[in-house]
């Protein structure tokens, strides 16, 4: 990466992770899946049931790979789930986890997480339930206010996404939110997280790059 442009993400980093303060959610940045692994262990440390929602980017750091082989019987996957009622059963025993593990689709430079979900599990176990949530954004995720954050899911991620899942939305095929009512749509649950009442429950961990939608 050019040195100058690295410079100003380097900075825009920093200001969202003053701003994530201030919201009582702690901020970490690293420039590598190495550093990532090493952040992520210290943060989970003793935890008896690490889970996680559905993300790109805990395939792309590799740290989806990293916690099954580190963690086994304690990092359940929903690769592991052998039918449609062992999901459901995965995604209640998510509100019970130490760590929960998840990306986001955008995070503002104001300190705010916002994201979208079809089942709400991600979403309901980032509010509610897990002792730890662990978020992992590339600096792609970063965005400067809630109406940039809005346009990025509805022009970037929330496509992308079904096009990942196979949907049959419009937005598969156009390429941006038509604001469907399709029975595959993705777009169900909006939840904007903003200053949290326990402090340091959600930590944000970015790493310098592209990952995920």
């Amino acid at each position: 990466m050019n040195e100058n442009l690295k410079k100003i993400i380097d900075l825009r980093v920093e200001k969202t992770i003053k701003a994530l303060e201030r919201n009582n959610m702690k901020g970490f940045y690293v420039r590598s899946p190495e550093e990532l692994f090493e952040t992520v262990d210290t943060l989970a440390s003793g935890s008896s049931l690490m889970t996680s929602g559905g993300s790109m980017t805990l395939a792309e750091t590799g740290l989806k790979d990293h916690l099954l082989e580190k963690y086994p019987g304690v990092y359940l996957d929903r690769s592991q789930c052998q039918s449609p009622e062992e999901v459901q059963e995965y995604f209640r025993k998510s509100f019970f986890a130490d760590a929960f593990f998840s990306s986001s689709n955008a995070v503002t430079e104001q300190g705010e997480l916002y994201n979208i979900d079809g089942n709400g599990n991600r979403v309901s176990a980032m509010i509610f339930g897990p002792k730890k949530v662990i978020i992992v954004a590339g600096t792609n995720k970063i965005v400067s206010d809630m109406d940039e954050a809005e346009k990025r899911l509805e022009k970037i991620a929330c496509p992308a996404n079904t096009v990942r899942l196979g949907c049959e939305t419009p937005c598969a095929v156009k390429g941006e939110c038509l604001h469907c009512s399709s029975p595959q749509r993705i777009c169900c649950s909006y939840v904007r997280l903003g200053q949290q009442r326990v402090k340091d429950r959600i930590n944000v961990i970015f790493i310098e790059g592209s990952f995920g939608f």
